[in-house]
């Protein structure tokens, strides 16, 4: 089936399946020093044998996964932009008069009953009814529109002028609160859905840097000496850092409010998270600190001085594939600094990326862009994010523990903790480049 004639749902499931399918080729090419050795693969069959081939394969079914991901962003922003139509529906016919006719209002002859009466004819309401009303019950009716209840009052096609009966002097209503909460603004997870991740049994992540490579390779005349070439290492280590959080808590809170556990069991994994997106991008190296892409030592850099904040991005890609000797995968840009980009029109006044009526895709110079808001403004980076250039290696994952501290047992307090241990290795950090100066 072609692209093109998938459904969202569709592109979405082809592309999770596609993307497993990938993640198990570099599973199975994954060395014990970090590398890649495509000749181990064996899961693309029979017919997809050696490292030539297995790469072939790669780039092949990456450029599909590149294409079913731009094609469901398509798809995605098509659909808000149907919901925001239909939201742009409801609001257009404003204040409407009973028995108006206008696009998907009701025609002239319809009728608005009274709400007791609609309620009456519910099936819900009818059933509940016959079972002698042993307790409270709720439906919705959703073919009327708040203001045509509105409306409805207003028309002369009511029960006429009675005595008022207000709150104040018939029946309180009673009030509920909603369930649930809404959630306080936060920064969301922006960096670890491109981080290669391993599991790790060691207290630190040690590995050889091949520190000193020169090649003397040259044409021998016949009875001449060779050439000697040299080649150093460096052992390296990346210390297993930990992160953690606790909240102290009352018995009553957790035993009283049926969500709280899961309230509690899911805020602090996210916020120990939370806490390794930010370390991968500014941490500055200082025990207990992971190193992070701003402090990474031998990164390079490319200021962006007069040239267009676009241009220094592909100076920056040009280095990566030069010196870096890598293929750069993701820019990382802070919102402001991408708005700025985004934004960029030519002299007469057409926006570059895509015009406003639509979403347009995070990309520049074909690679997706990331938006991080851990650093400020100012500074962005372009990266090669592969397994061979940086991986997160975790000791175990987010792990939460109750416990007491102090007089917390006496007094009918716990407190939930939760920590997670990890290393951050920078493989080859030519293969990042900083821009300066947007």
């Amino acid at each position: 089936m072609s692209v093109k004639n998938l459904t969202l749902k569709e592109a979405r499931e082809k592309l999770g399946a596609k993307q497993d399918e990938l993640g198990e080729v570099f599973a199975e090419a994954k060395t014990d020093d970090g590398g890649l050795d495509f000749n181990k693969v064996s899961c693309l069959g029979e017919n997809v044998k050696g490292s030539i081939a297995v790469a072939e394969k790669v780039k092949a079914m990456n450029a599909e996964l590149d294409e079913l991901a731009a094609y469901a962003e398509t798809l995605e922003a098509a659909e808000d932009a149907a919901l925001k139509h239909a939201g742009r529906e409801k609001a257009r016919g404003g204040f409407r008069q009973p028995g108006v006719s206008k696009g998907n209002y009701p025609s002239a002859e319809a009728r608005f009953k009274a709400l007791g009466e609609m309620a009456f004819e519910q099936k819900a309401f009818k059933d509940w009814m016959e079972k002698g009303a042993p307790s409270g019950i709720t439906f919705s009716i959703d073919d009327i529109w708040p203001t045509d209840m509105l409306a409805v009052a207003a028309s002369f096609e009511t029960i006429g002028a009675k005595a008022l009966m207000a709150t104040t002097a018939g029946y309180a209503p009673e009030v509920m609160r909603q369930p649930g909460f809404v959630d306080a603004l936060t920064r969301p997870i922006q960096l670890l859905d491109i981080i290669p991740t391993f599991q790790t049994d060691q207290a630190s992540v040690k590995y050889m840097e091949e520190t000193t490579r020169t090649h003397a390779a040259a044409e021998v005349a016949e009875g001449g000496a060779y050439a000697e070439s040299a080649f150093a290492f460096t052992e390296k280590d990346s210390p297993v850092r930990k992160i953690g959080d606790s909240l102290p808590v009352t018995d009553e809170q957790l035993e009283d409010v049926p969500m709280m556990q899961g309230y509690i069991n899911t805020r602090l994994p996210f916020g120990v998270r939370q806490r390794l997106d930010g370390q991968i991008l500014i941490g500055n190296g200082t025990a207990p600190n992971l190193r992070g892409l701003k402090n990474l030592v031998g990164i390079q850099t490319q200021a962006k001085a007069t040239d267009p904040t676009i241009d220094a991005f592909y100076k920056a890609m040009t280095k990566i594939r030069l010196t870096g000797r890598s293929i750069p995968t993701h820019h990382l840009i802070h919102p402001l600094d991408w708005q700025n980009i985004r934004l960029t029109r030519t002299t007469d006044g057409v926006y570059i990326f895509g015009s406003p009526s639509e979403a347009g895709a995070d990309r520049l110079w074909g690679l997706p862009v990331v938006q991080p808001d851990a650093d400020a403004a100012g500074t962005g980076y372009t990266g090669s994010f592969r397994p061979d250039t940086v991986s997160l290696h975790e000791k175990r994952g987010v792990e939460l523990q109750v416990g007491y501290v102090g007089t917390q047992f006496v007094e009918g307090k716990r407190t939930v903790r939760g920590d997670m241990r990890a290393a951050l290795v920078w493989w080859r950090p030519p293969a990042f480049c900083s821009v300066t100066g947007i």
